[in-house]
């Protein structure tokens, strides 16, 4: 039996200022000297932009690796493209990973293996995934599903206390 999923709604605005709060802390690592920005798709991509602007950080790559599942259980990781050969030199020193979530940090384990020297950044950690990222912004519970802004409509969201009538 799973977990009561909790839900946890992120605006644009919520994901913009969580993304610019973790380009804040990583302004001060690596002396600001990143090589370039290696983002998961499809989740890093949105924070990639918005850190890139604000380290000033113009390279860009990105990796991207799926996992085949029914939302209650995660399947095989497949890596669907590589990261550019040129930034895995050096074990990826001087790069920073960006994506939006590390929730069971399988995908991070896939991506630190390609770049075992690159810090590793993420805006929302879980505590399964946790382990795997080097700096993050806000930890959520691991039955929390959150929901990006780029996932949502506007729609009626009913009260919290309606969920938790018996």
């Amino acid at each position: 039996m799973s977990l009561p999923e909790k839900a946890f709604p992120v605006s644009w605005d919520q994901f913009h200022r969580d993304a610019r709060a973790l380009a804040w802390r990583l302004a001060g690592l690596n002396g600001g000297q990143w090589k370039a920005i290696v983002c998961i798709t499809r989740g890093g991509l949105v924070p990639a932009a918005i850190i890139s602007r604000e380290l000033g950080i113009r390279v860009i790559e990105t990796v991207s690796v799926a996992s085949y599942h029914d939302y209650t259980s995660q399947g095989e990781l497949n890596v669907l493209k590589e990261v550019t050969p040129s930034l895995t030199e050096n074990d990826g020193e001087n790069v920073l990973i960006v994506d939006d979530l590390t929730d069971t940090g399988k995908t991070a384990a896939v991506v630190r293996a390609m770049l075992p020297k690159a810090h590793f950044a993420a805006v929302y950690a879980k505590p399964k995934g946790k382990p795997m990222v080097d700096t993050y912004i806000t930890e959520v519970s691991q039955d929390t599903w959150i929901y990006f802004p780029w996932d949502m409509g506007f729609t009626y969201q009913k009260p919290i206390s309606e969920d938790h009538r018996g």
